[in-house]
């Protein structure tokens, strides 16, 4: 049977949308399941249950180790965790400059697991009741197909400087190339906001 030409075009017209639309979900189900999308806290937090954080009054933020190639990723990250964590108003931040020189005089190395007659020592030179130590795994522009965008990976760990023991640790990732940049472009936000959605998710789970 011969069909007409104009149901001929109808049916390839149609053929062609369905073919888009299967196309358009093959590309949002790899968006999502390939490259680095928006998420924050997807690894485990341990927190001590005999330890009320409420009642720690200062606190001792150390020198972040940095396994990025930004050579200023774990000070910059540090920086902007003391800062948010000082405006919540619940603990006072030693001044940077006094944990590093407590630091360099006892001659403690660049850690995320101190030991604890280390926490003990910087935590009697700075007054402090708790010791943080962090590690960036991650700072700056990741890829994924032809799209960019900014994503952090940053862990923590809280030392009560009494015991020189952990009594909180977690992670948070954020940032990343979304659905949404693969589809639409845009380079995701910009990285002090990717930092601070992170470092948000871990002060508001520390106290949580």
């Amino acid at each position: 049977m011969i069909r007409r030409r104009s149901e001929g075009r109808k049916e390839h017209r149609g053929r062609s949308a369905r073919a888009v639309a299967l196309l358009l979900l093959g590309a949002a189900l790899a968006g999502l399941a390939g490259g680095c999308s928006t998420t924050r806290g997807l690894e485990s937090t341990y927190a001590d249950p005999e330890v009320d954080l409420s009642l720690v009054q200062t606190v001792a933020v150390l020198p972040f180790v940095n396994l990025t190639s930004d050579d200023r990723a774990g000070e910059r990250v540090r920086d902007v965790f003391s800062t948010m964590l000082q405006a919540t108003g619940a603990v006072y931040v030693v001044p940077p400059g006094e944990v590093t020189k407590a630091v360099n005089r006892l001659r403690v190395g660049k850690s995320d697991e101190p030991a604890p007659e280390d926490v003990t020592a910087i935590g009697s030179a700075v007054k402090a009741d708790v010791v943080v130590t962090g590690v960036v795994r991650e700072y700056g522009q990741v890829r994924s197909g032809n799209s960019t965008a900014n994503a952090i990976a940053v862990s923590v760990k809280l030392f009560a400087t009494e015991s020189g023991k952990v009594i909180w640790s977690g992670a948070s990732t954020a940032g990343g190339v979304t659905a949404s940049d693969r589809f639409f472009g845009g380079g995701g936000e910009p990285m002090e906001l990717v930092t601070e959605d992170a470092l948000r998710d871990l002060i508001d789970r520390i106290y949580k």
